[in-house]
């Protein structure tokens, strides 16, 4: 039955089942404890990275704003002071 078939014979033979690679990795984080603390490291690191770049481009448009708002002058119906 092999011989005759093969693609029969390949959807019977029992597999260990394909875990998703984002679950093994949850898996890992919940069972290594080496590993979960590397993880909220990096993760923490990633986070404090994201708020200095959100920072740096909010004062980068403060700035920007100040300065056309020196170079336009007073906005109309403002007086100078």
């Amino acid at each position: 039955m092999r011989l005759r078939f093969p693609r029969l014979m390949w959807a019977l033979t029992p597999r260990r089942p394909e875990r998703d690679e984002p679950f093994a990795e949850l898996q890992r984080i919940e069972a290594d404890p080496a590993y979960r603390a590397l993880f909220f490291a990096e993760l923490d690191a990633a986070l404090i990275d994201r708020d200095t770049e959100r920072k740096a481009v909010v004062d980068a448009v403060v700035g920007a704003a100040e300065l056309l708002r020196a170079l336009v002058g007073p906005a109309h119906g403002e007086r100078a002071e």
